[in-house]
Order: C-alpha cells, then sequence, then structure tokens
C-alpha cells in the first residue's frame, strides 16, 4: 500500500529509528541472560549434549543460521560443536504436516532427536506459534534446557522458557528479528571466546 504523507527517505529513517529502539531495550533488559545462554550451551556441548533450534518463517532461517555457524564457524575457527535445525528436513517437515498436522512439525522432531542435557532454543516473534509450543512442551518433559527468543509480549512461549529472551519493544515480525539475529550471532560468539575448552 503506497504511503502519500511519508516520503520514503523519512520512512526509512522511522524503521531505523525503531530497530535501534527495540534493539537497545532488548540489549539493556536481556544481557544477563544471553551470556547465561551461551554459558549454558557451552555447558551443554561440554557434556556431550546438542542444541536443538526451530521456529516458523524468518525463525526459521534464524535456526538454520545458528545451525551452521555452530557446525562450520562464525569468528573464531574451532572444532565443529552438534547442532541441528529442525526446519531443514523437507521430507520430514512434509512428512510429518501432512500425516498429523503442520502443529506436530517439531514435536516429533524433539521425540526423536532430544534427550536429557540439550538445549532447544526455540524462536517465534509472537510467542504463539503452536507447533513452536508444542514441541517445547516435549523437551521440557525429556529434561531439556529451553532458551526461548520472541518479540512483543513474549506471547505463551516466553513463560516455558528456562532463559527468556524478548525484544519486547519490537513493534512488527521485522523490527523482533532484527534483533534476533543479533541474539543468535551473540550466543554463538560468546560461546565460541569464553564458554569452550
Amino acid at each position: 500500500m503506497a504511503n502519500s504523507v511519508m516520503d520514503p527517505k523519512a520512512y526509512l529513517l522511522q524503521t531505523a529509528t525503531e530497530s535501534r529502539a527495540a534493539f537497545d531495550d532488548f540489549l539493556t533488559l536481556n544481557q544477563d541472560s544471553l551470556v547465561q545462554a551461551a554459558r549454558k550451551i557451552g555447558q551443554c556441548v561440554k557434556e556431550g549434549g546438542k542444541l536443538l533450534i526451530l521456529g516458523n518463517g524468518g525463525s526459521a532461517a534464524d535456526a538454520q543460521h545458528m545451525a551452521a555457524e555452530m557446525v562450520g564457524k562464525m569468528l573464531v575457527d574451532r572444532r565443529p560443536l552438534p547442532a541441528i535445525a529442525l526446519t531443514t528436513d523437507s521430507s520430514n517437515i512434509t512428512a510429518i504436516g501432512n500425516d498429523f498436522g503442520y502443529d506436530q512439525v517439531f514435536v516429533k522432531q524433539v521425540q526423536a532427536l532430544a534427550k536429557a542435557g540439550d538445549v532447544v532454543l526455540a524462536i517465534s516473534t509472537s510467542g504463539n506459534s503452536k507447533n513452536v509450543i508444542f514441541a517445547v512442551e516435549e523437551a521440557k518433559k525429556k529434561g531439556c534446557l529451553v532458551i526461548t527468543l520472541t518479540g512483543g509480549s513474549g506471547g505463551k512461549l516466553k513463560a516455558l522458557g528456562d532463559l527468556a529472551l524478548n525484544v519486547a519493544q519490537g513493534k512488527n515480525s521485522s523490527r523482533i528479528q532484527e534483533s534476533h539475529i543479533f541474539a543468535v550471532h551473540s550466543m554463538v560468539d560468546l560461546l565460541d571466546r569464553f564458554f569452550l575448552d
């Protein structure tokens, strides 16, 4: 829809201002939790566990991005780390979605792959994605530590996290995801520099 009131550059500056405000608030409120999340992932890896990451849409892209940086590398060249994005296996996702419904696409994978001591990172800008919530509930039953990455009110997911990272001032998915990618990068970077052997 065309915007007849504001010119494109003014709109661009407005969105940048919104992004910075959401980010600054997120960092102020979540810096301790970001460090703790990196520490917990490091502890999990050192004890032979793995990180499972999940989300829908842009959050699925963030899940894949983080898994790639753990298995490959980000800024520090180190051994590959065990991380799986539950968003990448199209055969699993389409078979489970077809046979059991889309709400089950992550929970079935958690049932198959997660074990006690693993970490599950659940990403949802609204915090209300049913398939993410169901997977988190299952992960908690299996004895996994759950980190949630949400926005706005945090939805139902925020309360389910052992560590809850929330972009409270994010006005829409775009603004929330801009802080989410910082959180993803920060967790891997802190993990690499401070919480591995």
